[in-house]
């Protein structure tokens, strides 16, 4: 099905795409710091380098439409419940949650693969949370007064959820902590949802243009080329933003679909939120494309399980799902056999 996605042209603009990309960390997506341990609240801690870089049916009764008034119609309109979205949802109930005087963390949902954080404080200093997983170490920005969605894409196993606020240089202090030991109801769900990185759920344009690609479409991976043979087809590489792009820089796709343009983090994010929107799992991978800092994606699928950073099938192997390079590089031949060999590619972090 995916063959048909075979392309052809010119090597030199994959190394356009490779510098521009992102030549290190600081100038792409915020890379999270390497793993340390986390302290309990509220000692004073040395805090990575900061990266530079209810479901209810709604009926109304029948009844005789003869005696059937406008405003009676107006009336069981509105009183009707909402339509509920077709995607998985973030909340933060705080049934589960451990509060300071300054921050929250909400843990009622991770056994659905996310945690909610919020500095509820009020402050001039950087913020950062970080999540440690059973292997992983994560680390985020926070704005104050905002809620954020972490991802717990180690899978099972024991985290460490921390709001940490600035002391002075990269010294943190721990303002509130939080220790979880997760049982996922499933493998997907941390892939399934939005978070800080891909937030389709602020993004209504986003969702709305991915059921008009899958309209029709039942199979995951039929979806999963629609999707990206509209992103690679539409998107141009925006080598300005690349060279002038700030440390916590995040996606924004109804930003990123309307401009048709953005760095290889808006690519992956976008093509990301799509397919979760329409019930595919979806991995953000971040990682190394060589030597340059980049991002892609990986997919699922019931019969081929995880597909690891591929993006078709040639009628012999999959080749690796990297929408920017495919854009760029205008689908040559090079370029697609660059992004099918495996052993240009280094995964770090999964959101």
């Amino acid at each position: 099905m995916l063959d048909r996605i075979k392309r052809s042209g010119v090597l030199c603009l994959a190394l356009l795409t490779l510098a521009g990309c992102a030549a290190k960390p600081s100038e792409a997506a915020p890379a999270p710091a390497p793993a340390q341990s986390v302290p309990a609240a509220p000692a004073e801690v040395q805090a990575p380098e900061d990266p530079e870089i209810s479901y209810e049916d709604a009926f109304v009764d029948a009844v005789d439409l003869e005696t059937v008034e406008i405003e009676d119609e107006a009336v069981a309109l509105a009183a009707s419940a909402p339509a509920v979205p077709s995607y998985l949802t973030v909340s933060a109930p705080g049934t589960k949650a451990n509060r300071s005087s300054k921050a929250v963390i909400d843990y009622s949902n991770a056994k659905d693969g996310y945690v909610m954080v919020q500095f509820t404080g009020s402050t001039t200093k950087r913020l950062k949370a970080l999540v440690t997983g059973p292997t992983t170490k994560y680390q985020y920005n926070l704005a104050p007064g905002k809620w954020a969605t972490l991802p717990l894409s180690d899978g099972n196993g024991s985290y460490q959820i921390g709001i940490y606020e600035n002391v002075k240089d990269t010294s943190y202090a721990a303002v509130v902590t939080q220790s979880l030991n997760v049982t996922l109801t499933d493998e997907f769900a941390p892939f399934l949802r939005s978070n800080q990185y891909v937030d389709f759920e602020a993004a209504p344009d986003t969702i709305a243009k991915a059921e008009e690609l899958c309209a029709g479409l039942t199979k995951p991976l039929e979806k999963v080329e629609a999707v990206y043979t509209y992103v690679v087809n539409n998107l141009t590489y925006d080598k300005q933003l690349a060279a002038t792009v700030q440390s916590g820089y995040l996606p924004a796709l109804d930003k990123v679909l309307s401009n048709k343009t953005g760095i290889c983090f808006d690519y992956a994010a976008l093509m990301t939120g799509m397919l979760r929107s329409q019930g595919v799992p979806c991995k953000l991978v971040v990682g190394y494309a060589s030597t340059a800092y980049h991002a892609w994606i990986s997919v699922w699928s019931e019969s081929d399980g995880w597909i690891e950073g591929v993006v078709y099938f040639d009628g012999t192997s999959w080749q690796r799902m990297d929408p920017t390079f495919a854009s760029s590089g205008k689908q040559s031949e090079s370029i697609m056999q660059y992004i099918g060999n495996g052993q240009n590619y280094s995964a770090k972090y999964f959101y």
